[in-house]
């Protein structure tokens, strides 16, 4: 009995100290696993939504800077640059190879607005575009010069909302030019956003079918409200009803940005969509990165004319008047 009693205490003793060693090992590995679940939890956005996005200091408004201080507030925001064909086949990729090294040196995004497609603006005040065969060159060309360099590319402001609204714009294959285009940048890396025109534009069921048509199951995404001036709160209704489209046509997974440039005093004058005088600057260019919301960017350049309309310029071309308007002055 007593050299029973004298065992069982001896094991008893035996197990406490083996529990005692093996307790350190235990926590240190409960506090590996609960490390690396965190490092699961809090991934980081992908590096194009945590760098910021890259302000040209070659823009129109850093120019206008430099002779007026009041445009410095539009100078230093980043802004997309617009890749047009007057950026020709033979130097456009050059001209993106340049850009996306001065948006690498400053550890910034490079965001491009990409407007070229046959038959543009379908004759509107920015009317003009490629042929064809130009386009898928110079598309390569562009894919060529932004090949692994993490950049963001807005595809053809307004091509899908046009040709859904006239048969007339989609006259050289538009769809399909689309799509070559969107294999193009995403093969390089490029994310890629076709744009989606706005909530008050075309129904989201509409809209939906076009993206399909123009390969949006090969893109990051779409973009809504560039060069328009639609609430922000619109915006993102409009783009979550777009997903839930995209869905019913099997078409998952796809995220959005929204342009802010120049919707700071919402869309009250909905039926004056070039140069309104009532509009302002709205929300400066940010990451979201929640749920399928990526990011708040600025397009459309504010003080750079949407056309010759309410007094304005040509397309393009730099306004200072309509610049300081955009800013409250």
């Amino acid at each position: 009995m007593i050299q029973a009693l004298r065992t069982a205490l001896a094991v008893f003793l035996f197990s406490a100290l083996v529990g005692l060693a093996l307790a350190p090992l235990a926590a240190q590995a409960d506090t590996h696993t609960t490390a690396k679940m965190s490092k699961v939890v809090a991934k980081k956005p992908n590096i194009r939504l945590r760098q910021g996005y890259f302000a040209d200091p070659r823009s129109t408004a850093a120019v206008a800077a430099k002779f007026d201080s009041r445009f410095k507030k539009l100078a230093k925001t980043p802004q997309a640059l617009w890749v047009t064909d007057g950026y020709t086949v033979d130097k456009v990729k050059g001209v993106m190879q340049t850009y996306a090294k001065l948006a690498a040196k400053k550890k910034k995004t490079p965001v491009i607005a990409i407007y070229g497609i046959p038959n543009r603006d379908c004759g509107g005040f920015s009317s003009g575009g490629l042929t064809s065969a130009e386009y898928k060159r110079w598309i390569a060309k562009i894919a060529s010069g932004l090949k692994n360099q993490k950049a963001i590319a807005i595809l053809e402001p307004d091509a899908v909302a046009q040709a859904a609204q006239s048969a007339h714009c989609n006259d050289a294959d538009r769809a399909g030019l689309m799509r070559y285009a969107t294999r193009k940048l995403t093969k390089a890396g490029v994310w890629v956003y076709i744009d989606a025109g706005h909530s008050n534009w075309l129904s989201a069921a509409t809209m939906a079918a076009g993206l399909k048509a123009s390969g949006i199951a090969g893109a990051r995404g779409f973009s809504t409200n560039v060069s328009s001036y639609q609430p922000t709160a619109n915006e993102v209704a409009y783009a979550e009803l777009l997903r839930a489209e995209l869905r019913k046509l099997g078409i998952t997974g796809k995220h959005y940005v929204v342009e802010t440039a120049r919707n700071g005093a919402g869309a009250a004058f909905n039926s004056d969509f070039c140069n309104p005088p009532q509009a302002r600057i709205g929300t400066k260019p940010r990451t979201i990165a929640q749920g399928a919301f990526d990011a708040m960017l600025w397009v459309k350049h504010p003080g750079e004319s949407d056309g010759t309309c309410n007094g304005g310029p040509n397309p393009g071309v730099w306004w200072p008047d309509n610049a300081l308007q955009l800013l409250g002055h």
